[in-house]
C-alpha cells in the first residue's frame, strides 16, 4: 500500500481514537466475532483495499476475504468481504473503514453514472482536483475505480495556462511560448479557453490539449470541426449527468467533471456480526 494512504489511515484512526475506545476497550477483552460487509445499496465499489489496510494498521491478525473488491458492481444485499478477528480490533476500524470506503465507492458509482452516457471510443471522463483536502489520492483512485480518468494529480504535474495565468502573461501566444522554454519536453502543455478567436490562437501554439472552458454545444462543435485532430481537446464547466452524452457527440477527446468528487454521496454500506 502506498505510504500516502497508510499516513491518511493513521491520522483517520487517531482523529477517532486519540487516546482509547471508551466504550470498547473497557467492555471487551480477547472476545473474537466475525461478521461482514453488506452493500445497502447498488452501485460500484472502490476502497475495499484500503479497508483491508486500516485492519491491518489497528490488528494484522484480523482476518478478511474479500468477496468484492474494487471496481466490482455490487447490488442491495451483496457481501462485499468477511471479516473475523478479536472483536475490539474490528471495532475499532469499523468507522474510519467505513467512511473511506463508503466515500470511494460513492466517487466510483457516480464516475460510473457519467461514463455509461457515452457511446463512443473517443470520449473519456476525467477527474479534476475539487477533492477533499488530504484525500486526493484515494478519491482519485476511485475515479479509475469507476472507468473514469484521473487528471494531473497536483499542480507540479501538468502545465496548465488558465484565464489568470493569460492575463497575468498577456497573451496565450506568449505563456506558451515562456511555459514550452522551462519545462522539459515531455511535460503537456494545456490552455484553458473561452471564446472561439482564443481556441484559434491556441491552436497556433506549441500546446497539447485546449481546454473548452464553458462553451455551449454549438461552440464546442465547432472548435472540434476546426481542430481536425491537431490537439487534444478537453470540454469542462457545469457538466452534469444530463449533458454529458450531448457534450460527447462533438467528440471532444475528454469531459472533465469537477462533480465526480467535490459533490457526491456515499454509497451506504455496513459492517453486521454474526450473531
Amino acid at each position: 500500500m502506498d505510504e500516502r494512504i497508510d499516513k491518511i489511515i493513521l491520522s483517520a484512526l487517531e482523529e477517532d481514537i486519540p487516546s482509547i475506545d471508551i466504550t470498547t476497550d473497557n467492555l471487551l477483552t480477547d472476545e473474537i466475532s466475525e461478521g461482514y460487509f453488506i452493500a445497502k445499496e447498488d452501485g460500484i465499489l472502490s476502497g475495499v483495499s484500503v479497508m483491508k489496510r486500516v485492519f491491518e494498521l489497528v490488528d494484522d491478525t484480523v482476518y478478511i476475504k474479500i468477496l468484492n473488491g474494487d471496481g466490482a458492481a455490487v447490488e442491495v444485499g451483496d457481501v462485499i468481504a468477511i471479516i473475523s478477528g478479536k472483536s475490539k480490533s474490528i471495532l475499532k476500524g469499523e468507522r474510519v473503514s467505513l467512511n473511506i470506503m463508503q466515500r470511494m465507492s460513492g466517487i466510483a458509482t457516480k464516475t460510473k453514472s457519467f461514463v455509461s452516457e457515452i457511446e463512443n471510443d473517443i470520449t473519456k471522463i476525467l477527474d479534476t482536483r475539487k477533492t477533499t483536502p488530504n484525500m486526493r489520492i484515494l478519491e482519485k483512485k476511485a475515479v479509475v475505480d469507476g472507468g473514469g480518468i484521473n487528471h494531473r494529480y497536483s499542480l507540479s504535474d501538468q502545465v496548465l495556462i488558465k484565464d489568470n495565468h493569460i492575463k497575468a502573461a498577456k497573451t496565450i501566444t506568449n505563456a506558451v511560448k515562456i511555459i514550452k522554454e522551462k519545462v522539459d519536453a515531455n511535460v503537456k502543455i494545456e490552455v484553458e479557453v473561452e471564446t472561439y478567436d482564443q481556441f484559434l490562437e491556441a491552436l497556433s501554439t506549441e500546446c497539447d490539449i485546449i481546454m473548452l472552458d464553458n462553451m455551449d454545444l454549438e461552440l464546442t462543435k465547432r472548435c472540434v470541426n476546426t481542430n481536425s485532430g491537431r490537439k487534444k481537446l478537453e470540454a469542462s464547466g457545469n457538466m452534469t449527468i444530463d449533458r454529458i452524452k450531448a457534450v460527447s457527440e462533438t467528440l471532444v477527446d475528454f469531459i472533465s467533471v469537477g462533480a465526480l468528487t467535490h459533490s457526491v454521496n456515499s454509497l451506504d454500506i455496513s459492517l453486521k456480526f454474526n450473531k
